[in-house]
């Protein structure tokens, strides 16, 4: 049997502490190594800096009437700013909700009661309502009718009649001036 005197006994504990340093070392320069190789491929799957560009636009509305619409692309689908006027106004708050496929009020859809900022693809079938340019059928809400199923909404882009089972969508915007928005 093995003697076990101090001095082997100290022998053995610096032994097995040298050891462990070495295997802690390793093993925290390993995953330094499999980070450092896995990271460029884990970086493949961030969208790339043009995307990230077309993520947000900013619109100036300052050129914009009462009474006119806008159509605007943001991250490929158009979008439509309409500039009510107060009977639009009155009449989109008018409404009775109750009575709406998918209940929301002027006040939700949006920030400023002057403003009203919608995606302007249609909800049953992603058609583009018409209802933009001057002189388009508008239908009887005064809002835009797609003529692909015959869709009607309102002048809050509320589905009133047709196929569509669902609102435009609002997409995510906020005012950044008087006369300036940031979609997205």
């Amino acid at each position: 049997m093995a003697d076990l005197t101090d001095e082997n006994i100290r022998h053995a504990h610096s032994d097995t502490t040298r050891r462990d340093f070495l295997m802690l070392t390793a093993g925290a320069l390993g995953a330094v190594a499999v980070g450092a190789t896995v990271w460029p491929f884990i970086d493949t799957m961030n969208p790339a800096r043009d995307t990230l560009a077309a993520s947000t636009t900013e619109v100036d509305l300052t050129p914009v009437a009462v009474g006119q619409r806008l159509t605007v692309a943001w991250r490929g689908k158009p979008v439509f700013i309409d500039h009510r006027t107060t009977a639009e106004i009155k009449t989109a708050r008018e409404v009775d909700i109750a009575q709406l496929r998918d209940p929301q009020s002027d006040a939700e859809r949006v920030k400023k009661p002057g403003w009203l900022v919608v995606v302007g693809v249609c909800t049953h079938l992603g058609c583009i309502p018409l209802g933009q340019k001057t002189g388009d059928d508008r239908g009887p809400f005064g809002g835009w009718f797609c003529p692909c199923h015959g869709s009607i909404y309102d002048t809050s882009g509320r589905i009133r009649q047709g196929p569509a089972p669902a609102n435009l969508a609002v997409p995510p915007y906020e005012f950044t001036g008087n006369a300036t928005i940031r979609i997205g």
